[in-house]
C-alpha cells in the first residue's frame, strides 16, 4: 500500500540497522511532524506520527507491545511514555491510539494493549492510563491521575487524582484546538526536528571488481 499524502516511510518493517546505529521501529511520519533528536523510539511494531504532531526531547514512543498511532496536532511532552508495556506484558497488534489534538504531559504514561485516548483529551503530568483503557473525547486527566487497565472513561469527563469525576460540556473544544495549534507553532521554532536520526542507513553498494586486463 502506498504511503498517504504528506507521509514518508522512514524505516521498512524488519529492516536491520547499520553497524553502529540503533534499531528503531518502522516509522511513518508526516513531513510536518516534529520529532526531536533526543526523543526515544523503541520496539519492532510500526509507529505513525500524523501531521503537525510534536514529540518532545526525552519523550519515549515504545512500540515493543504493539503499534503506536499518534494523531494530528498531538503533543507528547518530555519524559512522557506512549506505549509502555503494561503489567501483564500482553503484546497486541495495536498498542496505543492517540486521537487528534491529544496532549500527554510531562512524566505521564499511556500503556499499550488496545489503549485509546480520544480527540482533544489531556493526560496530565505524572498520570497513568492503564493497558486497554478507553478514554473518551475531550477528557481531562489532572496530574497524577490513574486510569485502571481496561477502564472506560466517557467523553467530556474530568478525572481528578483523588478519584472524583465530573462532566464538563462547556463547548470550548474549538478554542482548545486553536490554542494547541498556536503552541505547536511556537514549539516548531524552539525544537529542532531530526527525523533522519530514525531513518535506516542506506545500504552500501558493493562495487564490482573489474577483471585484470588480459595480456596481449
Amino acid at each position: 500500500m502506498a504511503p498517504r499524502k504528506n507521509q514518508r516511510r522512514l524505516a521498512p518493517l524488519g529492516c536491520l540497522p547499520a553497524p553502529g546505529r540503533p534499531a528503531h521501529p518502522p516509522l511513518e511520519a508526516s513531513s510536518s511532524a516534529l520529532l526531536a533528536e533526543s526523543a526515544q523510539l523503541v520496539g519492532t511494531f510500526p509507529v505513525t506520527l500524523c501531521s503537525e504532531s510534536v514529540i518532545h526531547p526525552r519523550a519515549r514512543i515504545d512500540a515493543q507491545a504493539g503499534a503506536v498511532h499518534v494523531g494530528k496536532r498531538c503533543i507528547v511532552h518530555e519524559r512522557a511514555v506512549v506505549g509502555a508495556v503494561g503489567a501483564s506484558g500482553r503484546v497486541v497488534a495495536m498498542g496505543v491510539t492517540l486521537g487528534d489534538y491529544v496532549t500527554v504531559e510531562t512524566g505521564a504514561t499511556v500503556e499499550a494493549g488496545d489503549t485509546a485516548v480520544g480527540e482533544g483529551t489531556t493526560v496530565g503530568a505524572g498520570s497513568v492510563v492503564g493497558a486497554g483503557a478507553n478514554v473518551g473525547k475531550n477528557c481531562t486527566l489532572t496530574a497524577y491521575t490513574v486510569i485502571k487497565a481496561g477502564e472506560v472513561v466517557p467523553d467530556y469527563t474530568v478525572v481528578y487524582s483523588n478519584g472524583l469525576r465530573r462532566i464538563d460540556r462547556r463547548g470550548v473544544e474549538v478554542l482548545k484546538q486553536k490554542a494547541q495549534a498556536r503552541q505547536i507553532d511556537v514549539l516548531r521554532r524552539l525544537i529542532p526536528s531530526k527525523p533522519e536520526k530514525f531513518m535506516p542507513a542506506p545500504p552500501k553498494v558493493k562495487q564490482q571488481q573489474q577483471p585484470p586486463p588480459q595480456a596481449s
